[in-house]
């Protein structure tokens, strides 16, 4: 049987997965150094308020994917510690997403920056 859904529940283990990325990840940490910057300049740029979220968006797709990137590293490292080459490719491909993410905000902020 499913559990129910709960706001408050739900919220707080999204909060501590948030909390455990700050704690162990770096390439967090670093990602989210640059990004906060950023952010606060999209409200400073003569943009349209749909470029400002396409910006956002752009940014915070980074931070996601990196969440999703430590996931996959995560289980591999509970299921298999040692080394196998399976294990390689599914974590160079959560390592693919966050590079496909940093390239798409590149592009998005390339595109709206110097189109003007």
């Amino acid at each position: 049987m499913k559990p129910k859904y709960h706001f408050y529940s739900n919220t707080i283990y999204a909060l501590s997965g948030l909390a455990a990325m700050w704690k162990n990840e770096r390439s967090f940490k670093i990602e989210l150094f640059i990004i906060t910057p950023l952010f606060i300049a999209i409200w400073f740029l003569p943009l349209s308020s749909i470029e400002q979220i396409i910006l956002g968006m752009s940014l915070l797709f980074i931070l996601a994917m990196e969440c999703v990137n430590s996931a996959i590293e995560a289980c591999i490292d509970l299921v298999s510690p040692d080394f196998h080459p399976l294990a390689k490719v599914a974590k160079d491909c959560g390592s693919a997403a966050v590079f496909i993410s940093i390239c798409t905000a590149v592009l998005a902020w390339g595109v709206i920056l110097l189109g003007r």
